[in-house]
């Protein structure tokens, strides 16, 4: 069957620093049945200032002080992302990475993604929304600690780079690592659609699968998940991160649930109609009737099989004769 939901794997930082363990991450989003691996391109004095402190989650998973310290031995350099991006390539699975600078954003158009990711943490700085605009590549945005505001304004952006809204995905995202299960407010991905007219998705930092798999079975396009190779490494994504096995799991998950959803037309499916005979009812004879006997609600009944005449023709058998002779339990004749 055609898959509608895109399934993003979320390397991200997860391989840290390291190209071996980049193209390991890979053979497990391949394997996985994931559409693409995503990881994240950045020169760390291009994002962050030196002084700037680390996020509290970042302190706990990296035992990090300074984010531009952190950042530093994440760093993968552009060759190294070309090298990823011919390695995907030879593992079937789509290639993306999230630009976090102008530099990272030109280099990365180069490769000739399908899609280019917007961070939420990116989603209020308008000249990187113009610089992602102007590559001419559909845009997914993460919306994490966003307004409907902040979403309408980047939102325009694309807009008037001459974008129409079916080329524009919006996620649905909490930043949080992991994010407690009461601050998911999953619904706020309907709210997203509702009010501006895209095609809506979730980006889930949550423990475990159940929440974008809900989130599909509630119209998501897109689903995105950090995994990692272990999550006992140390980095700032590995706790809340899927393990390879659960990256499978959610796939296979995400893949049945999007078949259930099926076309929405309430119709008979072909796998229950060998069904119909043993489970519906038909009209027989309650007690011997014979030829000429008027049919009442009496001498009839009702009872499987049913590859008779339906009980719903009730009303219109009840009063006619008996053409011929009919023993209790026989189906009904006319």
């Amino acid at each position: 069957m055609e898959k509608n939901v895109i399934i993003i794997a979320e390397a991200g930082v997860n391989h840290n620093g390291s190209v071996e363990l980049a193209c390991q991450l890979i053979d497990a989003a391949a394997a996985a049945g994931a559409d693409y691996v995503k990881f994240q391109t950045f020169k760390a004095e291009n994002l962050v200032t030196r002084t700037v402190g680390a996020a509290e989650y970042q302190k706990r998973n990296c035992k990090a002080d300074s984010q531009f310290d952190m950042l530093k031995k994440l760093e993968l350099r552009f060759d190294q992302f070309t090298y990823l991006a011919a390695y995907c390539r030879e593992r079937n699975i789509g290639f993306l990475s999230t630009p976090f600078d102008q530099e990272s954003t030109l280099f990365l158009a180069s490769l000739g993604m399908d899609f280019m990711k917007v961070p939420s943490g990116e989603i209020t700085n308008l000249p990187y929304l113009r610089q992602i605009a102007s590559t001419g590549i559909p845009p997914i945005i993460s919306t994490g600690m966003s307004s409907l505001t902040d979403v309408e304004k980047a939102l325009e952006v694309f807009l008037k780079s001459g974008f129409k809204r079916d080329d524009i995905i919006l996620l649905h995202c909490t930043t949080q690592y992991p994010t407690p299960f009461r601050d998911v407010n999953l619904k706020a991905m309907q709210t997203l659609r509702e009010a501006f007219k895209t095609p809506v998705g979730y980006s889930d930092h949550t423990r475990g699968i159940e929440i974008p798999l809900a989130a599909v079975a509630m119209g998501a396009k897109v689903i995105e998940k950090h995994f990692t190779l272990d999550r006992d490494m140390e980095g700032p994504d590995h706790k809340a991160s899927l393990n390879p096995e659960e990256l499978s799991e959610m796939v296979t998950s995400v893949r049945h649930i999007e078949m259930a959803l099926g076309n929405g037309i309430k119709e008979i499916a072909p796998s229950e109609r060998e069904n119909m005979t043993a489970a519906r009812k038909s009209i027989v004879a309650a007690c011997q009737i014979k030829k000429g006997e008027v049919f009442t609600e009496k001498n009839l009944t009702v009872k499987r099989p049913g590859n008779g005449i339906s009980p719903m023709l009730w009303d219109s058998i009840v009063g006619l004769k008996a053409t011929r002779d009919f023993n209790s339990d026989e189906l009904i004749i006319l």
